[in-house]
């Protein structure tokens, strides 16, 4: 967008939000509270005779020039502004180098702000010179990264001495990380874990997840000699475990010693990450804490246990803390860390070379970029409270949530304009903001102002009939009085029941236009000068229809709201002269369907068209016409005798042949009458022609009823005689069958049965002795 057209833009808004706070729109206003929390255009008028009889105390409430237009002095006119008061206001640090040098000013402040009024404050920032280094090198200790940790061995002093010439108080530190030691990120066998590197490599460290190695020193000697201790490790799959590594460095602030000073943390992988969700994978469900959990020997406790953080907690994290993150990876995940920088704040990105050999001007390079990058922001903002942050650097003009100033020296200083509004009142808050990646912040205390600070003077007043007190300009009644000036008294009927007689319908006390006194409306003045009127004031003669800008077109009267036409006109703003002249239909108007407005045709009901001709929605009446159809051309059914007084609406023809056969309705002996109905004008008048032949159904015959009975009963016991003779039948010959099977399976034997001996026949001589 071209720069004349931001600043026309920026004029536009300006001017609205001008407006916004130079009007005043009130609702239910009795009180100078009510006033000055209706918007920050509103003024009260707290002079004594400001209001005239009957008036409400509401017009004391209005924009401070209508308010003088009206005669209301400046010093009793109640407008709270907002303000600002210093806490701590130490100016910056100048070029010198000092031991706490000051970046941020001021420090703390306090704003009373009024509900809906901006107010806008500088903040000032300069960088100074010296301004401490805190660096944290994180390294990735998979076996794939061991060419990298031989160079960082021997770059380490060089990163220091390199910060040390550039700030001249420079610490560094070391950690590493690899993953989680469960299965499938690290291979869990007993061997694998205590040597998870290849077979050939014979210097190897256990699988571990985190591991805090030397907290932030300026001793260039312990940090070499403690990396140098360091030994490759390794894992299973290709992410690795940083995120978690991540979340420790800036949880542990005291473990790793970070310091009141430019925070940076330099992560160096070859890989990409694990997130949150992951850890799935291993069987782990519970989320990560973001609480520090290095034991004894600075190794992350609960790797195991925890989730990978996600994306939003680093980032939520790393802000609490303004620890800057460098990531110093290889050429193959650049695009990943690319994408992740994208969602972390004051965070930037290097290419490291295949060794690592470069990261010295890398961590440089991101130093100085973070560094002069300036971006101001907020930490969580109260409810109901909005800043926006404005500078005095290219392309800072635009109001925004974020303050950005870019390419700022060592020792230059910017100014960022912070605009704060609070929505509505509220308690006591506060809220911080400064430069994302410093720890200086100024403490924004908040209170709002909701009251109206009034010169009140103390005890019962005379302008109150010695029945009330004034405050802001009013009469507060003692029990048993109200009134404008504490004129009514109660006596038997309390406050409540004399207000409810002054509302319609448990609306508003007389409609909001006038005042309810001692039970009895008494009604304001119009805009037009003229009065309201009625019990409640809820008429009044100005607030009618317009026609051609006229009330009531210029041809009637406003009664209460509604135009009361002169002679000879019509409408809603007597804006038609009566006239008939398009709404005839011979000799009805609209049919007898409508009724003729501004000479056109209302139409009632369904119908339709120009004239109220049609009803496309509509259906005959056939079902419901049946009976006068039948009483008019049969002369029987219910409406027999009656049949002129119920069915006047319909003009009955009798016909020996129909055009058109629409409708078919039995009468009260069965038969079907055929007939056609025509619509006259007017509602359910109708001309109908009726077929002369009804179709009455024919009469039974007995003969033939009585023989067919008489020979259906013979042919169903002749079936019954032929299905018990096929069911014996049937049986039999099972049974047969059955007997024929049994003789087929008889054998029988030739032979003699062993057990059975024939008959033997002795003779014997009893006279026969035996000697011969």
């Amino acid at each position: 967008m071209p720069q004349a057209a931001k600043i026309v833009l920026l004029l536009l808004f300006g001017q609205y939000v001008y407006s916004q706070e130079k009007e005043c729109i009130k609702s239910s206003v009795v009180s100078c509270k009510d006033c000055i929390n209706s918007g920050p255009g509103c003024a009260w008028c707290q002079e004594l005779n400001f209001t005239k009889t009957g008036e409400p105390e509401a017009v004391r409430c209005d924009t401070e020039e209508k308010l003088k237009e009206k005669g209301c002095s400046q010093q009793k006119i109640i407008s709270p502004s907002s303000h600002l008061e210093n806490v701590a206001n130490k100016p910056l640090s100048g070029s010198d180098r000092t031991k706490n040098p000051v970046q941020v000013q001021p420090q703390e402040i306090k704003l009373n702000l009024r509900p809906g009024q901006a107010f806008t404050f500088n903040l000032q920032f300069k960088r100074a010179v010296g301004y401490p280094v805190d660096l944290y090198y994180l390294m990735d200790l998979s076996y794939s990264m061991e060419d990298d940790l031989t160079n960082v061995k021997d770059l380490g002093i060089q990163i220091l001495k390199r910060l040390q010439q550039i700030t001249g108080n420079a610490r560094i530190g070391f950690g590493s990380f690899v993953d989680k030691t469960l299965l499938p990120f690290t291979d869990t066998t007993e061997e694998k874990l205590k040597k998870p590197c290849p077979a050939k490599r014979k210097q190897c460290q256990p699988a571990f997840g985190y591991h805090h190695v030397l907290s932030l020193t300026q001793n260039e000697t312990l940090f070499s000699t403690m990396v140098s201790g360091q030994e490759i490790s390794g894992n299973l799959d290709t992410p690795e475990g940083g995120l978690d590594a991540i979340m420790q460095v800036a949880t542990c602030v005291n473990k790793i010693g970070w310091g009141n000073s430019t925070r940076l943390l330099v992560l160096a992988t070859d890989a990409g990450f694990h997130k949150a969700g992951d850890g799935k994978l291993a069987g782990i469900l519970e989320p990560n804490q973001e609480t520090c959990q290095l034991d004894n020997k600075n190794i992350y406790s609960m790797s195991n246990n925890w989730d990978y953080p996600s994306v939003g907690q680093i980032a939520r994290k790393l802000g609490e803390e303004t620890i800057q993150p460098i990531f110093a990876v290889t050429e193959d995940v650049s695009h990943i860390h690319q994408e992740l920088s994208k969602l972390i704040p004051k965070s930037e990105v290097g290419v490291l070379s295949s060794d690592s050999s470069n990261v010295v001007k890398l961590i440089v390079d991101a130093y100085n970029k973070l560094s002069s990058n300036i971006i101001v922001t907020h930490d969580g903002l109260p409810e109901d409270i909005s800043v926006t942050f404005t500078s005095n650097c290219p392309g800072g003009e635009k109001p925004s949530d974020r303050g950005t100033c870019n390419n700022v020296a060592i020792g230059q200083g910017v100014t960022f304009s912070v605009t704060v509004k609070a929505a509505k009142c509220l308690d006591k808050a506060y809220f911080q903001t400064g430069p994302l990646g410093f720890s200086e912040k100024l403490k924004v205390n908040i209170k709002t102002r909701c009251e109206c600070e009034c010169d009140n003077q103390p005890g019962v007043q005379l302008y109150c009939n010695q029945h009330g007190t004034i405050v802001c300009g009013t009469c507060s009644c003692v029990p048993g009085f109200l009134g404008q000036r504490c004129e009514c008294s109660l006596g038997q009927k309390d406050e409540a029941t004399l207000k409810a007689q002054c509302r319609k319908d448990n609306g508003t006390e007389c409609e909001g236009r006038g005042d309810c006194e001692c039970g009895v409306c008494k009604c304001h003045q119009t805009e037009g000068g003229k009065s309201y009127y009625g019990p409640h004031c809820e008429c009044d003669d100005e607030h009618c229809e317009k026609y051609q800008n006229k009330l009531c077109g210029g041809n009637g009267d406003c009664r209460c709201g509604v135009c009361k036409c002169n002679e000879g006109y019509e409408g809603t703003a007597c804006q038609c002269k009566k006239s008939n002249e398009f709404c005839e239909t011979g000799k009805t108007i609209c049919h007898g369907r409508g009724k003729c407005v501004c000479n056109q045709c209302v139409c009632e009901r369904r119908y339709k068209g120009i004239t109220c001709e049609t009803c496309p929605t509509c259906e005959l009446p056939c079902q419901e016409s049946g009976s006068c159809v039948e009483c008019n051309a049969f002369g029987t059914g219910p409406f027999e005798k009656t049949c002129n007084a119920s069915c006047y609406h319909l003009d009955v023809e009798v016909v020996e042949k129909l055009a058109k056969r629409e409708c078919q309705v039995k009468d009260n002996e069965g038969c079907r009458m055929i007939f056609s109905m025509t619509e006259q004008d007017g509602f359910d008048k109708y001309i109908v022609k009726v077929l002369k032949d009804r179709e009455c159904p024919e009469g039974p015959n007995v003969a033939l009823i009585v023989g067919g009975t008489l020979a259906g009963v013979a042919l169903i016991g002749l079936l019954l005689l032929i299905l018990i003779k096929a069911l014996f039948y049937f049986k039999d010959l099972k049974e047969w069958k059955k007997f024929e099977k049994e003789a087929q399976r008889r054998q029988w034997a030739k032979g003699e049965n062993p057990l059975f001996q024939n008959a033997t026949t002795t003779v014997a001589n009893p006279a026969f002795t035996g000697d011969s």
